[in-house]
């Protein structure tokens, strides 16, 4: 396929890597850009990794617990200004009362509040606010104790990252301890039982590829991912990282001092994963002044 001068600019804003790299990286993976990070990864020429969780869209995540469930709802809006608007954040307020009540967003959306639904409730506020809006993502979680904590708060339960933790064992206070460790740290699983074993081994492998660069024999290699995939491991998963709160523990064993045991985790982050094309000042300001 050809391989497009966009194509190896999103390639480089991704990895960090060279015009020349990029390129050669997509000819090599035939243009699969996942496939290229790997590639690039393995050569030793990506100097980040791949900004799965980048932000790049607006609004608010509320968080609302009652009993042993928790709900997380994310809300967009087109700017920051936006989020800060109370008549805006009350709107979000309602809805997170109302995902208590329903099992998944598009339930939420048809949700009644104050005789609306939550998608009409929207409409209403598109119209007055003058910017489009739209309820994202939601999710639950329960257990014997639900704890939440939001991240740079905007307001009461709502902010730019929402967390909900859920504890058998222990108390609030390090269930909260936990949430804060989750906003900062942002595990991708609750052990390694849960993560995806399609991950763990293209993980593997791209660690096999990136020891085999190096021309060490097979068996020495075979030592060196083991090590790999445990460091892997503590970086990724929740109970094996250090806990930030004491990081001479990892957060599997400070909850086994607390008395705790973690069943599940919710992290939410404003506008994570989604991708808009930016326009420089002057091109913006050029678009508004021809109408």
């Amino acid at each position: 396929m050809a391989i497009t001068a966009a194509m190896v600019k999103q390639l480089r804003d991704t990895t960090g890597a060279g015009m020349m790299d990029a390129k050669k990286a997509l000819t090599e993976t035939e243009g699969n850009m996942d496939e290229a990070i790997d590639w690039l990864r393995t050569k030793g020429l990506a100097k980040a990794a791949k900004k799965s969780g980048r932000t790049a869209a607006e609004g608010l995540v509320a968080v609302h617990v009652e009993g042993g469930k928790g709900i997380s709802v994310e809300v967009n809006s087109e700017t920051d200004f936006v989020g800060k608007n109370a008549e805006f954040q009350e709107m979000v307020g309602k809805i997170a009362y109302a995902a208590l009540g329903v099992s998944d967003v598009e339930a939420l959306k048809k949700a009644d509040i104050g005789g609306k639904s939550v998608e009409d409730l929207i409409t209403d506020k598109i119209a007055t606010i003058g910017e489009n809006m739209s309820v994202r993502r939601m999710s639950t979680l329960e257990g014997e104790t639900v704890v939440s904590y939001v991240h740079n708060a905007a307001t009461h339960g709502m902010g730019k990252i929402g967390v909900l933790v859920a504890l058998s064992g222990g108390d609030e206070t390090f269930g909260k301890q936990v949430a804060m460790h989750i906003a900062a740290v942002n595990p991708a699983s609750l052990s390694e039982d849960d993560l995806d074993p399609a991950v763990v081994e293209k993980e593997k492998q791209v660690q096999i590829d990136i020891a085999r660069e190096s021309g060490k024999p097979e068996q020495v290699i075979e030592k060196m991912i083991i090590g790999r995939m445990k460091k892997y491991m503590s970086e990724v998963t929740l109970v094996n990282q250090s806990f930030v709160v004491n990081p001479d523990l990892t957060v599997g064993d400070a909850a086994k001092e607390a008395g705790a045991t973690i069943t599940g985790f919710v992290r939410l982050e404003v506008g994570e994963g989604i991708e808009v094309v930016k326009e420089d000042f002057a091109a913006e300001v050029a678009k508004a002044a021809k109408g």
